[in-house]
């Protein structure tokens, strides 16, 4: 009789109880030859190494403890968090380039910054999400309203414009007002629309306004309009209020001709609009504005206004392509037809503002011209701040989530400008020369060291811009203690129109001295 042996351990197992030591180096084999590789989980290290020279830039200015303070979330639980972890959790995942909640947990292991910001702990998305739940609404919007107003309020002394659009964020849940509307990019699909009031040129945002889809007229902006021209004194008011075709209604303009606003808008084609285009077509006396370009000025009163204005018309002669083409389908088949026009075609592209500026015709076509470059920033603000998304189920919290990241926004478009004073550095750009960079704190006794490595190729440049502006941190550092919050900001901002205003300056020597 053969006895089986019994086995206590499949063959292959190990019954050792020795734990592998998870911070042992690792040998790795590369091409470059062995690297010996050691965990370090408990360093301080950040991804915004770069950081920290915003954070002084906000904390000398006056900018991060006011908002902190002034906020109307109040919670009565020891256990809570505190309104600095939440503000400053949401700050830098604004800053980092998030588009969703969920994207604040990439943050929790940022022991750096997160220190610096005096906060005790990054939260998480749902802590964020209760947060805004729990403002309460008029409170909520008036305290961001009042901080974006001081953000800019001391740079509307210079003659500025103010731009409206209307900026569409789909939605693909069941959120509150999220209602089928005017959408080109994603027909019937429910979204919210964002009415914008920027500060054109300076790229700064006065307020934004988030309401249901199907409310993206005009008319739904111009409440918010008035009210915000109501809160500015007569010497801060804009030059003149500008707007696509959207804001050529009779209400509108006569509105804003009440309170002896200015304004600029693009009119509709309706069929007195283009009655009076071939009316002017035949009569000549068209004035060259740039190559290609004509312009000319006339008078309207359609059926639905209550005066005579004055409009401008603007066309653009269009190149006559050698063989013309019709895409059409035949018999099911696509097919392509050859269209041969007469040797002396001319066509061309009309466009139609109406005014009740005193400018010249030449200037009020490049005011409008100059629209494109607002159009830019919307779009920024919408695929690289954040607009297009953060969503939840209450409008309420997306009303708040935007004016925070249109104060963030603000902020660093200022910062920026103060470094880099002679051009507009969109997020996209701004963000990997400025924040992105390996910063490891430490510490020795009391004294901290950051050090920063940056693989940026401009990084000698940002060195170099870093310690040339230092000199007027710590001035103003050293007097920061004797001024209001309001006088330490304006410091700033003059300080940036000088450099902007040296800027342009230089531009212009260098120009006529390279003139023919």
């Amino acid at each position: 009789m053969t006895n089986l042996r019994k086995f206590i351990h499949p063959e292959g197992a190990s019954n050792s109880s020795v734990k592998l030591d998870l911070k042992a180096p690792l040998e790795v084999d590369t091409f470059d030859g062995k690297v010996h590789v050691e965990w370090d989980p408990d360093a301080s290290v950040t991804p915004l190494g770069q950081l920290p020279f915003f954070i002084q830039f906000l904390k000398v200015g006056k900018r991060f403890d006011p908002w902190i303070d002034d906020c109307p979330l109040a919670y009565k639980s020891n256990n809570a968090s505190s309104t600095r972890d939440i503000l400053g959790s949401l700050f830098l995942s604004v800053l980092s380039g998030h588009t969703r909640y969920a994207h604040i947990g990439s943050l929790t292991h940022d022991t750096v910054n997160k220190q610096l910001l005096g906060m005790n702990k990054v939260i998480s998305d749902d802590t964020a999400r209760r947060a805004l739940k729990n403002i309460d609404e008029t409170a909520g919007v008036a305290w961001l309203q009042s901080h974006l107003l001081s953000s800019y309020e001391g740079l509307l002394n210079t003659p500025w414009i103010l731009d409206i659009d209307v900026t569409i964020k789909p939605l693909y849940g069941h959120q509150e007002a999220a209602v089928k509307g005017y959408n080109p990019h994603k027909p019937g699909r429910p979204s919210h629309t964002y009415h914008t009031y920027m500060i054109a040129n300076l790229r700064l945002i006065l307020d934004v306004e988030v309401q249901a889809g199907n409310q993206g007229s005009a008319s739904h902006s111009l409440p918010g309009l008035i009210q915000l021209l109501d809160k500015l004194p007569t010497e801060s008011l804009p030059q003149f209020v500008r707007g696509d075709c959207d804001w050529g209604a009779d209400n509108i303009m006569t509105q804003l001709e009440e309170k002896g606003r200015r304004y600029l808008f693009k009119m509709r084609k309706s069929q007195q609009v283009k009655t009076l285009i071939a009316k002017q077509h035949s009569k000549g006396h068209w004035q060259p504005f740039k190559e290609g370009w004509e312009t000319k000025e006339a008078t309207l009163k359609l059926s639905t206004w209550a005066q005579v204005r004055r409009v401008v018309l603007v066309r653009r002669r269009l190149t006559k392509a050698q063989d013309l083409v019709i895409e059409h389908q035949k018999q099911g088949q696509l097919s392509l037809s050859f269209l041969e026009g007469p040797d002396n075609l001319k066509a061309f592209e009309y466009s139609v503002l109406v005014t009740n500026l005193d400018d010249d015709i030449i200037s009020i076509v490049q005011h409008y011209r100059d629209r494109a470059d607002c159009e830019n920033n919307f779009d920024e603000l919408k695929n690289q701040w954040g607009w297009g998304g953060y969503t939840t189920q209450k409008v309420k919290s997306c009303r708040f989530i935007s004016r925070i990241i249109a104060l963030i926004y603000n902020g660093w478009t200022l910062y920026v400008r103060l470094l880099l004073p002679d051009t507009h550095l969109e997020g996209i750009t701004s963000r990997p020369l400025l924040l992105s960079s390996v910063g490891r704190l430490v510490q020795s006794g009391r004294q901290k060291k950051l050090i920063i490595t940056s693989s940026h190729r401009l990084k000698d440049v940002m060195m170099d811009t870093y310690h040339s502006i230092h000199p007027f941190i710590n001035e103003l550092k050293a007097t920061a203690p004797q001024l209001s919050i309001s006088e330490c900001w304006q410091v700033i901002t003059n300080k940036i129109i000088e450099l902007v205003a040296a800027t342009v300056s230089n531009n212009e020597r260098k120009f006529v001295q390279h003139s023919p």
